[in-house]
């Protein structure tokens, strides 16, 4: 097909012939779509970074720190985040044991609980 007489020679390549593919606008439209996609990926993965560094280490608060990230998540609020990723790398003191066994202790002392119902102990 000829070209316009005004048209500069040689042509630019993203200037595609009448009823042809326009190459360069489909080569963006697959970039521009990977490209959110993978934005997304890494911002949820970002978003469970706190929550996989407590399952990693079986925190006792994962509970607390899977809402948290939720809430940094939903309300793009970044101090939730930031509280969450903290608290999954503090380790919180186990208290409930050591109390279990002082108990154990003062009902044995105490004579007041028969050994075979020691073990319903809460």
């Amino acid at each position: 097909m000829p070209t316009n007489a005004a048209a500069s020679d040689p042509l630019p390549a993203f200037i595609t012939a009448p009823g042809s593919t326009d190459w360069l606008m489909m080569t963006m439209a697959v970039f521009l779509v990977v490209f959110v996609f993978s934005f997304g990926l890494f911002y949820l993965r970002l978003h469970a970074l706190p929550e996989h560094i407590a399952q990693r280490t079986n925190k006792v608060q994962l509970q607390f720190v899977c809402i948290l990230a939720l809430l940094a998540m939903f309300t793009h609020n970044n101090a939730f985040w930031i509280a969450a990723l903290l608290l999954a790398f503090v380790t919180l003191p186990d208290f409930s044991t050591p109390m279990r066994s002082i108990a154990r202790s003062l009902r044995k002392l105490s004579r007041l609980d028969p050994p075979a119902s020691s073990n319903n102990l809460p």
